[in-house]
This record gives C-alpha cells, structure tokens and sequence, in this order.
C-alpha cells in the first residue's frame, strides 16, 4: 500500500469476514492497527495486528486515530460507513490521500432486501446517534421508513414517540443483527409492543399509519409553535417565507425570533439550510428550541442577545428576516456588513417601524407590499370580520 494511504476504513457486517471483499480481506491482513467498536472487534479473527477499542465519547477515537498516523490502520464500521456512519466524520479529519473506503451493505440496503422495499421510495434515517424527532416531518400515512436505533431499549422509546403522535397503528419490523447469524425479525406495532429483548444491533421498519401529516407547504398552522402570543401568524409566516425564498444549502438569520417560527419553517423547507434564531428575551429562547426540537428542526442555532450586537460572530447569512427589533441603526448595520445578494426581509406593524421601511425602500430598492387581513368573528348572534393590524413587508436584495 501507498505509505501515504496509511487508513483504511472498513465497512463490516454482522457475519464478519464471509461477507468482506478480498480488498477488505487483503488490507485486514496487512494491517499493523485494527481499530473499532469492540463487537466489531470480536467479529474479525485473531491476527498480529495492534487492536484497539473506539473509545466513548466518540470524538476521543478520532484524537487517538491521529497518533496513528503512518501505520498502516485498518478502521472498521458498520455496513456502509457513509450513510449515517461514521466515515465521513473520519474522512473530514484527513486529507483525501490519507485514507480509502471499502463499504459494505448498509443496514438500509440489508433491511430492503428482506422487505422488498424500493430504497429510492423509503426514508432511511440513522436515529441511533439522533433525536426521534427528526422522524417528525417524514409522518405520513403510507409512507415507509427504515431507521437505525442506538439499541434495544430505544426501540420502546420510539414506540411511545410515535404512539404520542398518533402513530401508534402502523406496521412495525424488529430487525436484529441484520446479515448474522443472530439475525432476528419480529413484527409489532407501536401501541402492541411488548417483548423487551432486543439485541444491538437494531433497526426498524415502519409503515406509517396515523394522525394527520404536517404540510410540505409554507405556513404551517399556529398551534403547532410554542409561543407567549409573540409569533408571526400562519398567513404572514407563508408570505413570508415566499419572501425569504429558502434555497438547499443556505443559512438564515431570524433575528427577534419571538418563537422562532419562520427559522423553524426555514429548516422544514430542505434538510441542507441552516438557520440561526436571534432573540433579546432568554424566556423566550425555550420555546424556540421546543419547537425546533419538536419539528425535527434541532440544528438550527439560538443565539441570547440584541442585534447588531448579537450577529458579530455568526457565519454569513444568505437571507436575514427581521420579525422584531427593527430599527435605523440595525438596517444601517445590515446594509454595510451583508454580502452583496444577501436577501433582506422586514415586516413592521407600528407607524413608526413603517416609516423607517418606507426610507429604507426609497434609499436601496425592493419591494414594498403592505397587508390587510381580516378573520370572520362571531358578532353576537351573527359573523363579521375581525381585521388584523395592517403589516408592511420589505423584501430587497443586497
């Protein structure tokens, strides 16, 4: 081997050996380090090889991986080591002519050929390393999913997850071990599960029978945030968010985030966005994250503090919505930090918000659009409507 290609990161499954390819087989053997997770350990046989455990937490495995550098190091990993897997966070530490890759079947590929599941049509999540929530915006009746699981336990934790939610009914596989000879599937349901002997590794399959699915479209109802009353209303949020046009990939700042509605939405429209929720009142700042949390939003970042203070030592946004806060000093502050192309977004209620958005739109462009909304209301034994506040929103490019 290359002496500059000191690591090799292999992809093991649950029967060992018999399923490696005879370039895993050949790198094992040549290998001075063995390093992994002890099960996989005990799954190779015995050789010359230095081995050592993985350690807990995971990140120590890596400090330990870098002393190892120019030995030829073997690292073993479940399955595919790139898909939920721990290969690309070894692969970001060294340069690409350090290390190549020899994958395996991925649990995910290993569960659709048991199910007959087309992968292209199924949601695979790896949950093992991540909240349930993250399911939260794949809930839809019909839909499938497989998902990997941190171990047995876990499989009761997500079953009343999903019963909470009104998934309770659907469909579920207990896979065991997939590919090895302790492979064990049993069929259940979340409501009906009641066997509590189940072995890592774990995966699930679910057929997704329940409750009403959040909607893919911008404007997700009201009730689903948390909130003190400080959140930007269904029709305002989906106006806004237009917009904001959310593109994969680019990070938004949401800066008097009140209940960090449109940062949250921002995160629902691709799972590559970033958002950052910037918000002066810390009883606030549960109720954003609760809601981030519970919409399988839990990347996005809350940052305590006031604009423009508060944006000093953030990554650079694509998009800014100022939803509270507004003022000249902070569009000042906008206008001379922001890339040119950044996306700018304001909406003002009061009067004097107003006339600060109607100067800022005849000093650099955009767009003005102002609002008008009204809701039908009881009026005693009849209807009428309750108007809202007139809303002005000012939408520019920098």
């Amino acid at each position: 081997m290359d002496r500059a290609c000191w690591l090799t990161i292999i992809g093991l499954g649950e029967d060992g050996p018999a399923g490696l390819t005879s370039a895993s087989l050949d790198a094992l053997a040549c290998a001075e380090v063995v390093m992994g997770p002890e099960r996989h350990l005990t799954l190779i046989p015995e050789s010359a090889a230095e081995r050592i455990t993985w350690p807990v937490p995971f990140a120590d495995g890596l400090t330990k991986l870098e002393t190892l550098r120019g030995r030829n190091t073997v690292v073993l990993a479940s399955g595919d080591p790139f898909w939920f897997g721990a290969g690309s966070v070894i692969a970001r530490q060294f340069a690409p002519s350090e290390w190549r890759a020899l994958p395996g079947p991925s649990v995910f590929s290993l569960a659709a050929a048991r199910l007959g599941w087309p992968l292209e049509t199924t949601t695979c999540l790896g949950l093992h390393a991540a909240p349930f929530e993250r399911l939260r915006p794949h809930l839809a009746g019909g839909t499938r999913a497989i998902l990997t699981l941190r171990d047995g336990p876990a499989v009761g934790e997500l079953a009343r997850y999903l019963s909470s939610l009104g998934f309770g009914t659907s469909p579920m596989l207990v896979m065991e071990a997939l590919g090895g000879p302790r492979e064990k599937t049993r069929e259940t349901t979340p409501d009906s599960l009641d066997f509590d002997d189940i072995q890592h590794p774990v995966a699930v399959a679910l057929t997704f029978k329940g409750a009403t699915p959040l909607t893919k479209a911008s404007g997700q109802p009201d009730d689903i945030f948390q909130s003190d009353g400080q959140i930007t209303k269904r029709p305002i949020r989906a106006l806004t968010l237009s917009a904001l046009a959310p593109k994969p990939g680019e990070t938004l700042w949401d800066i008097g985030a009140g209940s960090g509605s449109i940062a949250v939405e921002w995160l629902m429209s691709d799972p590559t966005t970033q958002a950052v929720a910037i918000e002066t009142r810390p009883d606030r700042l549960p109720n954003i994250r609760a809601n981030a949390r519970a919409l399988g939003q839990d990347r996005l970042q809350v940052v305590e503090g006031r604009a423009p203070s508060a944006l000093e030592n953030l990554s650079e946004p694509d998009a800014v919505f100022i939803g509270g806060g507004l003022n000249r000093d902070l569009l000042d502050w906008l206008w001379t930090r922001l890339a040119p192309g950044t996306r700018i977004v304001a909406n003002a209620v009061t009067l004097d918000t107003e006339a600060l958005l109607v100067d800022a739109q005849a000093e650099h462009g955009g767009h003005l659009l102002r609002v008008e909304l009204a809701e039908a209301q009881p009026l005693g034994r009849f209807r009428g409507w309750k108007a809202a506040y007139p809303l002005v929103q000012w939408s520019v490019t920098r």
